[in-house]
């Protein structure tokens, strides 16, 4: 080595496939396959079943939808486009955290896009089915720890990931914004890039969810051993007086 950083390169698709992106793709498949097996009629209830229908999880309790959806896609391309973004972005992410915090980003983001969802639009009926959410939320990850990696826009144009997922969040944001309901669910692909900013930004000096209790229980052990020591120490040495601590 030189000593100089290497320019960043464009990306390679996809490289070879790690155990979670494998898992997820295996899954989307197979659920995609039943629902073209299932025939129209049977998809619209599975869909109504299984997809996410805000409504239904706010007034009725179908708390499964909020991790169901994800697995549910509307036609080939959609399929195919998403399941195309998680091999090009998830292989990369997962070799770099490991396939367990992998599962967890992916998961968080895709219910968090479906919370989102769910409260920007609680008495909608209308089904959300696809795993945009999560895929969101995996190009706001790449987007925060590769910034500087070139990507080919339309396998031409070349940009940087943090100004593609800048750009990205935005024409989300502003479609989120003037959305009449054309069927694209940009809540949700807004809600997947928050939550995975939050995860790896907002949340933890290392980024990922923290449990909120945990500073208040250690606290709370520490003061009820010094407790325990202090009754000892005055049982076994007697008088009030306790070591300085």
């Amino acid at each position: 080595m030189n000593g100089r950083l290497e320019p960043p390169r464009p990306i390679v698709f996809g490289g070879p496939l790690s155990p979670g992106v494998r898992t997820l793709l295996f899954a989307n498949v197979g659920v995609y396959v039943f629902q073209l097996l299932a025939g129209m009629l049977a998809q619209v209830r599975f869909d109504r079943l299984f997809g996410l229908v805000p409504y239904d999880v706010i007034h009725h309790l179908f708390l499964w939808q909020l991790v169901t959806y994800l697995f549910l896609h509307g036609g080939f391309f959609h399929i195919l486009l998403n399941m195309l973004a998680l091999w090009m972005f998830g292989t990369e992410l997962e070799w770099l955290w490991g396939t367990q915090r992998f599962l967890r980003f992916y998961f968080v983001t895709g219910v968090g896009a479906a919370l989102c969802s769910t409260i920007v639009t609680p008495n909608s009926t209308i089904p959300i089915i696809g795993a945009s959410g999560a895929i969101y939320g995996l190009l706001a990850a790449y987007g925060l720890l590769f910034p500087e990696r070139i990507l080919l826009l339309y396998l031409v144009i070349p940009i940087k990931a943090k100004y593609f997922v800048l750009i990205l969040g935005l024409i989300t944001f502003w479609s989120s914004v003037t959305s009449t309901g054309g069927g694209v669910a940009h809540v949700a692909h807004l809600g997947g890039m928050l939550f995975g900013w939050l995860y790896l930004k907002g949340l933890g000096p290392r980024g990922g969810f923290q449990n909120p209790l945990r500073g208040w229980r250690d606290r709370w052990r520490r003061e009820r051993l010094r407790r325990k020591f202090k009754v000892y120490y005055k049982e076994t040495r007697g008088g009030d007086d306790r070591p300085e601590e």
